[in-house]
């Protein structure tokens, strides 16, 4: 008799694609593959991109982000979802709503808040980050900002480790869950 095949656990990625690969979808698909989960993908924006920067960006409509959702749901239940670029308050409403109205145990949720690309590109318009703020946030496990997204959602500049760790605890603070600042665009310092 065969030995049972072994069931990949699954994560679902909702973000945008990238056409040079270096994030985003792609980026996430190729992680949960090298980490050996399955992973699954509701598309919020198409760019044109590559490493030097983003020239341009195609928000999908928030009732295609949700239909792709439902439909790994519905097959492919993931035992986590990280979610990226979400570009717009439609978007991130229309995700936040589906997490608000699942049944069952409740799912790790990992909100990566991509606000501005490492080319410099806004990849959340400025109107957005309230939703963010309001909606998404209060629903998310762990939540993994960079230096400038921690900037903003803690409103400080942060200039060394010591203000990474302040501004992690006021992020925790105001939005309950657990936060991983990441600090590798920090300048100067030689620890992350």
């Amino acid at each position: 008799m065969p030995a049972p095949r072994r069931q990949l656990p699954i994560v679902l990625t909702i973000a945008g694609s990238d056409s040079g690969g270096g994030a985003g979808v792609q980026a996430d698909l190729k992680t949960f593959a090298a980490l050996g989960v399955h992973g699954t993908s509701a598309i919020t924006c198409l760019t044109a991109q590559n490493p030097k920067g983003v020239s341009a960006i195609q928000a999908a409509k928030p009732a295609i982000v949700r239909a792709q959702i439902e439909a790994v749901f519905a097959e492919l239940r993931p035992a986590a979802v990280k979610t990226g670029m979400l570009f717009d308050a439609a978007i991130i409403r229309e995700v936040a709503g589906f997490f608000r109205t699942l049944r069952g145990p409740k799912l790790p949720l990992i909100v990566d808040p991509v606000m501005v690309a490492t080319s410099g590109a806004r990849l959340l318009k400025p109107a957005a980050l309230r939703a963010m703020r309001d909606e998404l946030l209060p629903l998310a496990t762990l939540v993994t900002p960079n230096l400038d997204e921690a900037e903003i959602l803690a409103g400080t500049k942060l200039k060394s480790v010591g203000d990474l760790r302040a501004a992690a605890q006021d992020i925790h603070a105001g939005f309950g869950c657990a936060v991983l600042v990441k600090g590798g665009h920090l300048r100067g310092g030689r620890e992350a």
